[in-house]
């Protein structure tokens, strides 16, 4: 055995050999004389006994190794062959050699993925159901470039991770081809490293199905078996420019959505009955899902991702998500889902430290680590790191048929100093704070992104930062639209305070309409607004109940009226008086008092109105579609203002009284003369309010007001929003 030394199979069975495939499988013994000589080794630790089957006849094999490594000698040429082995427990198995197949990866995958431009490199890491040979099995790769070895330890090995080392190829990339794996096989990456000695088992970065935790394990999973049936959806959604159309996103935490009987979290296909019926039938448009990336600890409310594509196995398979996702579109509503490139935990499993060296993160810790959160940072000037994000983007929008992505933390990607203290952060290049390598990896997200018919990308971005929404050609980021920060903390500060107070505050609640327009913004009350102290939506209004529940009306009112998409986190449509739990579902028993019924009822009827009524959607992003009337009452803490669609005599009045004072006789100045219809008064009877209303109609008077020609007299309810609509 000239060609195999001593000391090689020493490496081989302690798991430590970087190049298995010049020592097992088939070789050419290189004796002189003897071209047709050729051996086969096989490290088989599980085997008592094992044979090489080859013509239908079989060959002993030596075991020149205790630990089980084996050796046959053949001649007439190297042929396909089979393994046949006899356990230690006496049972016999017969089985393809994993190291007799050639190189998988061709050069220009390889060549892509150095080059960080393999957009869709899910396709070529991972684990993947393959036939090579006319043999059925599983095709593995992942990118260690620090690594001495690396193994695929699973079920099919006994979790010995010595059985199945890889083989190293251009980059970093290890691959295996291993015969007889199939669908539903746990594994992980056996990691041996270059440095400091390191050796952990991995998680797979692109496994398309996890473990639930707190088991951690990847399975083998072939997610393109799932039959869509949301092509109609598919068609219209790439024919829709959602800047125009009326957008409004429930957001929600599946785990805490709604609890089975023995408080136990329901499953994607669950969820798609009962779920996606509530949302239809209170008229959003769109469900966001808090991620659904796996994740190990469910207090992160799946922020801290460690499967960045596998959606997690507390609620079901993937072709369960694929079913929730599927009969969402088949009923007409949008799916947007959170998505986590800003930072990922250090849990020993996940990408942290992934070859004993800092992969996918910064090794320095004033670029590579979020202190606050205990997490770590991607390092996106790394052409691999870019493309797994970019990837794993486009694999959700692509695989799973996602309509929109909201990118999670932008501010902490955008800035270098984030949260950090003088010293504890890098200037770039230039001598600032920004960090221009996130800023081009965003830039290239997005640009790849857009080219998916109909896709939207939503950035929670909540400093000044320019051009969030703005187009890449325009030197913007390119996000379709983001949430506005701003508007949220200045509604709720101005609305937790007493009425009587609310005058002095008066700038919190017109001062959103000096940059309304400078981005494409959401109007966010979000799942961080209702927890961790802040108190629900309902918990921050002052006065009695009855007070308390008109504010939130009055809020919603103008939330539904003000431009810019609109976002409800669940619960705040009942009015729950708990901030947010997430070990435990939304207070739906609250519905059996008719005041929260009437609150969701109000949410219905928001959507119902703001869906039907252009001038309420269709110019959000534009000076044109908004006009103040009268925002100089600072005394009487009311507003009143107009919005127009893309037809501007199609127009809207929109009065607002932020105070339990009535307002008799309240004289508006109206665009234009004629009928003016109340569409929608929060301070209805139906929506628990004191039902002063308008009778329905009012007509207008040539009586000159707020520097119009014509007005009309109304009644404003006290802490309500009143919509009227012009009738020609």
């Amino acid at each position: 055995m000239k060609s195999m030394t001593h000391e090689e199979i020493e490496a081989i069975v302690g798991g430590y050999h970087g190049d298995a495939f010049r020592v097992l499988g088939p070789h050419g013994t290189g004796e002189p004389g003897k071209h047709n000589c050729w051996e086969v080794r096989a490290f088989l630790p599980q085997a008592e006994h094992a044979e090489v089957l080859l013509d239908g006849s079989s060959t002993l094999m030596e075991k020149v190794h205790p630990q089980g490594f084996f050796v046959a000698s053949l001649d007439g040429g190297q042929r396909r062959y089979l393994l046949r082995i006899r356990k230690w427990n006496g049972e016999w198995s017969e089985f393809e050699d994993a190291y007799r197949f050639p190189p998988l990866l061709t050069d220009f995958e390889l060549h892509l993925v150095g080059e960080g431009t393999n957009f869709e490199s899910y396709r070529t890491f991972g684990a993947h159901l393959a036939e090579i040979d006319h043999v059925q099995g599983t095709r593995f790769a992942v990118w260690a470039p620090n690594a001495i070895v690396v193994s695929v330890a699973g079920d099919f090995s006994e979790w010995d991770s010595r059985r199945y080392p890889m083989r190293l190829r251009t980059g970093g990339v290890w691959e295996l081809f291993i015969p007889g794996v199939k669908e539903g096989f746990n594994y992980k990456y056996d990691i041996r490293s270059k440095f400091r000695g390191y050796h952990q088992q991995k998680a797979d970065p692109y496994a398309f199905q996890s473990e639930a935790p707190p088991k951690s394990a990847s399975i083998v999973c072939d997610i393109g078996r799932y039959e869509w049936n949301d092509a109609a959806w598919l068609e219209s959604r790439g024919q829709t420019n959602w800047l125009d159309k009326p957008v409004s996103i429930y957001e929600v935490h599946l785990e805490s959505w709604l609890r089975g009987p023995q408080n136990q979290a329901l499953t994607y296909r669950e969820l798609a009955g009962s779920l996606i019926q509530y949302a239809k039938k209170l008229g959003f448009t769109h469900i966001q899902l808090l991620p659904v990336h796996e994740h190990p600890y469910s207090g992160s409310w799946g922020y801290q991702v460690t499967g960045y594509y596998a959606p997690t196995a507390r609620f079901g398979t993937p072709q369960d998500f694929k079913f929730f996702v599927d009969r969402c579109h088949q009923e007409g509503l949008g799916v947007i889902i959170d998505w986590v490139p800003g930072h990922f935990p250090k849990d020993a499993h996940g990408l942290a430290f992934f070859d004993g060296t800092a992969l996918y993160e910064h090794e320095d810790p004033r670029k590579g680590e979020h202190r606050d959160w205990g997490t770590l940072i991607f390092n996106y000037g790394r052409n691999e790191v870019r493309e797994f994000l970019i990837s794993n983007a486009l694999f959700w929008l692509k695989e799973y048929h996602i309509d929109g992505l909201r990118v999670d933390a932008v501010a902490s990607m955008l800035y270098l100093d984030y949260s950090r203290k003088p010293g504890e952060w890098i200037p770039n290049i230039y001598g600032g704070n920004e960090n221009l390598e996130a800023i081009s990896f965003l830039r290239s997200f997005n640009e790849l992104a857009h080219q998916v018919p109909g896709v939207i990308t939503i950035a929670e971005e909540s400093t000044s930062f320019p051009g969030v929404s703005k187009p890449v050609y325009l030197n913007g980021l390119g996000f379709t639209m983001k949430w506005n920060m701003g508007w949220m903390h200045d509604m709720l500060d101005y609305f937790s305070r007493e009425p009587v107070h609310r005058k002095y505050h008066h700038n919190n609640i017109t001062f959103s309409m000096l940059y309304a327009f400078t981005e494409n913004f959401v109007l966010p009350i979000s799942h961080d607004e209702v927890v961790y102290g802040k108190r629900s939506l309902l918990g921050k209004m002052p006065g009695d109940e009855w007070q308390r529940f008109a504010n939130v009306r009055a809020f919603l009112g103008y939330m539904y009226t003000h431009p810019g998409k609109k976002l409800l986190f669940m619960g705040v449509e009942i009015g729950q008086y708990e901030e947010w739990n997430h070990n435990a579902g939304v207070r739906w028993e609250l519905l059996d008092f008719t005041i929260h019924r009437q609150l969701q009822h109000l949410v219905k009827e928001l959507n119902r109105v703001y869906g039907e009524q252009p001038a309420l959607y269709q110019v959000d992003y534009h000076w044109s579609g908004f006009e103040w009337i009268d925002f100089h009452d600072v005394e009487g803490s009311t507003i009143s203002f107009v919005r127009r669609a893309h037809d501007p005599d199609n127009l809207i009045v929109v009065c607002c009284n932020f105070t339990p004072v009535p307002r008799e006789k309240y004289r508006v100045g109206v665009p234009a003369e004629g009928f003016y219809q109340e569409i929608l008064n929060t301070d209805a009877e139906c929506f628990g309010g004191g039902n002063m209303g308008n009778g329905g109609m009012v007509s207008s008077e040539p009586a000159p007001f707020h520097g119009r020609e014509h007005s009309i007299s109304i009644t404003l309810p006290p802490l309500a929003t009143v919509l009227f609509r012009r009738r020609v």
